[in-house]
């Protein structure tokens, strides 16, 4: 099966003192995940802080990612929102743009559709570009989710809808999506780091993943393990990252990791409001779970 990669970095973006886009350090960023286990990127999702950024600002870091990294990786451009119309609009102009391979789209937010309104958002969001979508469920953040029936219409109907980021947590979703779409044309990525192990083992092909920024070469040597039959291998470097996942995300994405990149040197800039540094006691059990982990 032809897949974007096993482990796609939700990158960070990286940003000035003032708040603004740095394309520089966010490139430099995305070449040293590319060169450190990652098969490629999603850019401009939640771990990117994409809600305070201006659509120019997004449409200026896909075009500089995708011209200067795009030969060592697949890019895919978060594009979606809870509107439609606005959600349309930018597709067109993101699918233009030399060098994407992709497009992540979440599942409506905040003002929760139902299936026939999330069919009818992700129809009208396939009826408008070529380019390959992937479907990003996360109920926890959404406050709902994609049935899998639902999107296994979409795939019947439009097939460059052909992947998911299932971070819904429960795994009998993700062995239902390959049931119903056990063909190897359909994508399932685990979508949360510590469940990536269990995900492939209901047919999932990798994961976009956020402890790549400091694990990647370890996230893509589990997936490698497993695909090659070494179980116990693959369980090793899974109990491995156990820790360093943990830190990850004992706060809200993507504060910890932002943290954690700053951390091994590179220029991962501020936070822009809402998001904020992480607290002192947060901050030391990051420092001492990323030591930990590189030793």
């Amino acid at each position: 099966m032809k897949t974007f990669g096993r482990v796609l970095t939700a990158m960070i973006t990286s940003f000035n003192n003032d708040g603004s886009l740095n394309i520089e350090n966010s490139v430099a960023i995305a070449h040293h995940l590319l060169d450190n286990g990652s098969d490629g990127l999603v850019v401009c999702g939640t771990t990117g802080e994409n809600p305070s950024m201006s659509k120019e600002d997004k449409l200026a870091l896909f075009t500089a990612i995708a011209k200067e990294c795009g030969h060592k990786g697949s890019i895919i451009a978060n594009v979606g929102s809870n509107d439609t119309k606005a959600s349309v609009d930018f597709v067109k102009e993101v699918s233009k743009i030399d060098g994407i391979d992709g497009l992540l789209v979440v599942v409506p937010y905040y003002n929760k559709p139902n299936q026939q309104g999330q069919y009818l958002h992700f129809k009208a969001i396939a009826e408008a570009t070529t380019l390959p979508i992937m479907v990003y469920n996360v109920p926890s953040r959404v406050g709902t989710g994609i049935f899998p029936t639902t999107l296994a219409q979409l795939h019947s109907e439009y097939p460059h809808v052909c992947a998911i980021k299932e971070a819904s947590g429960n795994l009998m979703i993700a062995s239902e999506i390959k049931r119903l779409m056990p063909e190897d044309d359909f994508m399932v990525y685990s979508g949360d780091d510590g469940l990536t192990l269990p995900m492939l083992s209901v047919g999932a092909c990798g994961v976009v993943s956020v402890v790549s920024h400091v694990a990647g070469k370890d996230m893509n040597a589990m997936i490698q393990a497993y695909e090659s039959g070494h179980n116990h291998e693959a369980l090793r470097i899974h109990q491995s990252l156990a820790d360093i996942i943990k830190a990850m995300f004992i706060t809200t994405n993507p504060i910890p990791v932002k943290y954690a990149v700053r951390k091994i040197g590179l220029p991962a800039g501020v936070f822009n409001l809402p998001m904020c540094d992480p607290t002192a006691d947060e901050s030391a059990y990051i420092d001492k779970a990323l030591a930990e982990y590189l030793q």
